[in-house]
């Protein structure tokens, strides 16, 4: 919880596209009344074909951007982005990743088999496989980058990204468990179920908006969405993987 009693937080959630909505789904659903700035990035490079220098550079700017905005503090409903929130120390307000929710989301007495499946930067990181990995379970990761570009473009449930969903997840069927360590992979939930039957599958952003609500100040429940791409492309991709009707959506210039 705040200590500054007096007034609400307000939230900024960043993704370089659409897959922190379903973060802010999990928000408005469980606390509509808090106040959150939503930073779409599509106008700069993905973040997982950025530097790590690079990355932390953008993120950092695009921190200050947001409490520029009265945000008090930022997620990044990303993993990719997450991999680099060690360097986000010196940002202006407190910056936390989405990978650490996604590994406290895994049982603690869980053993046998976790997959991951996230993005080229998120698997090659390491990042959940050296945490959950101990005596008695296993990690086995997936890079699924073609699903993000299929979700992005609304193409869940057709003939090519069912392909490509069934060839990664091959060697994860009779997994205990598999994190979706994509914020847009959620939204294929009944698709990864499909495929992967008997397995508990973990969305790191069900913890994380959780965690969130545990702590922060609800105020009117403001929205402000944010992109540095194109609002109507937004707007687009929001409605086809979410089914997410979004308030207006202003453009801005990179931070």
């Amino acid at each position: 919880m705040s200590d500054r009693l007096d007034r609400p937080d307000r939230l900024g959630i960043v993704d370089w596209g659409i897959g922190g909505l379903g973060l802010l789904g999990h928000l408005d659903r469980a606390r509509p009344g808090l106040d959150v700035v939503y930073w779409s990035d599509t106008g700069s490079t993905p973040y997982g074909l950025v530097p790590t220098a690079a990355l932390a550079a953008r993120l950092r700017s695009v921190a200050g951007e947001l409490a520029g905005r009265g945000c008090t503090e930022v997620v990044l409903a990303c993993n990719a982005a997450s991999t680099v929130v060690d360097r986000l120390a010196g940002a202006p307000i407190p910056v936390s990743g989405i990978i650490a929710a996604g590994v406290a989301a895994v049982p603690a007495r869980l053993d046998g088999v976790v997959g991951v499946v996230g993005g080229r930067r998120t698997i090659r990181s390491g990042r959940y496989r050296r945490v959950l990995t101990r005596p008695g379970r296993r990690v086995v990761s997936r890079v699924a980058q073609p699903l993000s570009a299929h979700i992005e473009a609304g193409r869940i449930g057709t003939t090519a990204f069912e392909q490509d969903l069934r060839r990664i997840v091959a060697p994860l069927r009779g997994a205990d468990a598999v994190i979706l360590a994509c914020t847009h992979y959620p939204a294929a939930s009944d698709a990864f179920a499909a495929e992967l039957p008997g397995t508990l599958l973990i969305d790191p952003a069900a913890q994380m908006a959780g965690d969130l609500i545990a702590r922060l100040v609800p105020g009117t429940g403001e929205r402000t969405i944010l992109t540095t791409g194109d609002p109507a492309l937004m707007r687009t991709s929001a409605e086809a993987a979410w089914a997410m009707d979004l308030p207006e959506i202003t453009s801005v210039a990179p931070a």
